[in-house]
């Protein structure tokens, strides 16, 4: 049965050749009547269309590819990055299309990528991690006229598709509760100063202490790289200037900012409260549970295939850009259960 063709189905059914294909592809223009029969033929043999040729007849590969910018171990590690990939694929299995997976550690791998994932029929569209200053594969792949769809506010929007999260606004609010409660030195864990995403939670920190009447303290802000022992680290650095609480720009940074804590013999929150971003699945069983920005990490990697085929479809003029919500989850590291303040 693997080797019929839509002339041995068309033959069966008694149709012509192109009434098959029009079934197939769903066409409307087909009475019910042969639709049926033909569907009932194609299900009596166990009839699979040549994948090759579809491809050939419609244009389409109905494969998207999604890049990230990491190596395959910090891929693995890096729990953010599954829970994406979870969601893209979820989205690739609901509109039946295939997703190719790259992972770009170094320029020595951007090189050999690019040629591939640009060559026209390859794939119908690009899906790209991104939010890098001076993101030159972006720029490349927009030069290039592949569909795509960044994920993460790029360093320069202009003409590009994409989503996120207000992540200056979620980190306002996240240091805005800890001033509720009446923290007077708070510092902040940030991600590295050339991605979008740290620029933006901490101006969103930075904002969050200003519009208080809180003086910004150099001393108070540390540079991590979005991992657990980034995190650490960085903790270490903070602690000579006595934080009484600390918000993080991940939830790996803040649960190595907790083991830094609890080594020096501090105690949280009684004496440092942390609040992390994501809420991955750690942070409600971390000791204590982590106060954290939740992301739709999952969604955000649905809602940017279906923007990605909305472009392939219907052209990538005007840019298309959607931000999604994000929500505090107060649990046990902030301390709201012992509020300090008013």
């Amino acid at each position: 049965m693997s080797n019929l063709t839509l002339e041995d189905i068309a033959r069966q059914a008694g149709v012509s050749r192109s009434t098959v294909s029009r079934v197939l592809n769903d066409h409307p223009n087909v009475r019910e009547e042969v639709r049926r029969r033909v569907l009932e033929v194609i299900r009596q043999t166990g009839y699979h269309p040549n994948a090759a040729a579809r491809t050939l007849a419609s244009q389409r590969s109905l494969m998207l590819g999604l890049v990230l910018p990491r190596s395959v171990s910090s891929f693995f590690s890096d729990p953010y990055f599954p829970r994406l990939t979870q969601g893209i694929a979820q989205a690739c299995n609901h509109y039946n299309y295939t997703l190719a997976l790259f992972l770009v550690g170094s320029a020595e791998d951007e090189a050999k990528i690019y040629p591939r994932i640009s060559r026209r029929g390859l794939l119908d569209g690009v899906l790209l991690q991104s939010g890098q200053i001076g993101d030159q594969l972006m720029d490349r792949l927009l030069a290039s006229n592949v569909p795509l769809v960044v994920i993460g506010r790029p360093f320069n929007p202009q003409g590009v598709s994409y989503v996120d999260v207000d992540n200056v606004n979620a980190a306002y609010n996240a240091v805005s509760h800890l001033v509720r409660l009446g923290y007077l030195r708070i510092g902040t864990i940030a991600g590295p100063d050339n991605s979008t995403v740290s620029i933006d939670r901490k101006e969103g920190y930075m904002r969050a202490l200003l519009e208080r009447g809180r003086k910004i303290d150099p001393s108070l802000i540390v540079e991590g790289d979005f991992t657990e022992i980034g995190g650490y680290y960085a903790m270490q650095a903070l602690l000579p200037a006595r934080p009484d609480a600390v918000f993080a720009a991940s939830d790996a940074m803040a649960i190595g900012a907790m083991r830094a804590i609890r080594e020096a013999g501090l105690r949280i929150p009684e004496d440092i409260a942390v609040v992390g971003f994501d809420d991955l699945p750690f942070a409600a069983t971390a000791t204590p549970p982590l106060t954290t920005v939740r992301q739709p990490i999952a969604p955000l990697g649905f809602k940017a295939v279906e923007i990605l085929l909305d472009l392939i479809e219907n052209g990538a003029q005007p840019p298309r850009r959607v931000i999604m919500d994000t929500e505090l989850v107060v649990r046990d590291s902030c301390g709201a259960l012992r509020r300090r303040g008013p």
